[in-house]
Formats: C-alpha cells, structure tokens, sequence
C-alpha cells in the first residue's frame, strides 16, 4: 500500500509559509504588548494606569491572540500535509503541533476568564477603588507564552531530533541462487 503525499507548488508553499511566519510573529507580538501591559499594571503606584493597562488587555489580547494561533495552526499544519515533513513524521514538526494546539485552548479556556477578571479589578481601579489588587497570576502565561513561541520558533530553525520513527525497509524474498543451506 502507497502513501502518495501531495506537494505543495513553489508558490503555494512560500504564500502558506509568508501567512505561518507572519500569523506566529503576530501571536508573539500580541503576547509582548500582554506582558508589557501585565507587567506595567503590576509594577505602576497609579491606580489609574493599572486600571487602564488591565482593560486594554482585555480589548486586544484574547481574541486577536486565539486567531493569530489558529492561522499558525493552519498554515502549519498545511505545510506539514504538503511538504516531506509531515504532521507527525518529525519530532521537531509534533512537538511544535502540540504546543500550538495546548496554546491555543489555553488561550480560550484558562487565560480568557483571568483576563475578564482582571479587567474588572482594572475598572474597579479606576473607579478609585482602593482594595482593588492586580491579580499575579497573570504573570504566569506572560513568561510561559513567549518562552513556548521561542522554542516553537528555534525548532523551525534548527530542526532537531529526526524523524518520530524510521521507516523500516522491506526485505526483498531471497531468489533460488542465494537460498540458505538446509543443515
């Protein structure tokens, strides 16, 4: 039985690889101007610029984050089905499959709640409410979001690991001439 994987044309494959660079610096991008606004909230003795940081991270970070991640799933993982790299045939292109797919869900269901609930303390901020506290756990997905895109990233470039399993060569059936002596 024969696997016949469709390549994708020279044009095809730098138009998807343009959209995966972009849509992933894009993610990074959005996950930077997070950890900047996170890290000014926490850090700021003005009430006000806390507040507005953590409203401004509600506006812009999940959505436009969670669609950047699906587009650099995407486009990923069109490059994987049309190029000799597969999905799952290297460890370098799995690991990096995992990550976006762990990223991505978590995006919607474990940073998109903690966002809403720091923009409220933001509103209560600037409402001058005084025990209104910048949430810490925050800081977490900053630090572990850019670190995961900058090892997604290096495995792009470096391509570490080989292949998930080698393929195993057939063994051609012995002809008459080089039949093994029966003892």
């Amino acid at each position: 039985m024969s696997t016949t994987i469709r390549r994708l044309s020279g044009r095809s494959r730098k138009t998807l690889l343009a959209a995966h660079i972009l849509s992933s610096a894009a993610w990074f991008g959005i996950d930077l101007a997070l950890g900047i606004l996170v890290v000014t909230a926490m850090l700021t003795d003005v009430p006000q610029t806390a507040g507005i940081a953590l409203q401004a991270v509600e506006i812009f970070a999940i959505w436009p984050m969670f669609f950047a991640s699906i587009v650099c799933l995407a486009t990923g993982a069109l490059l994987g089905l049309g190029s000799k790299y597969g999905l799952v045939r290297y460890w370098w292109v799995a690991v990096k499959l995992g990550v976006n797919v762990l990223m991505s869900t978590l995006i919607v269901f474990a940073l998109r709640p903690g966002v809403g609930a720091a923009a409220d303390v933001g509103a209560r901020l600037l409402a001058g409410d005084r025990t209104a506290v910048v949430p810490s756990d925050l800081l977490y997905p900053v630090v572990v979001a850019p670190t995961l895109l900058l090892v997604a990233y290096l495995l792009s470039v470096f391509k570490p690991w080989g292949r998930i399993r080698r393929q195993v060569r057939q063994r051609q059936p012995l002809s008459v001439s080089e039949e093994l002596p029966v003892a």
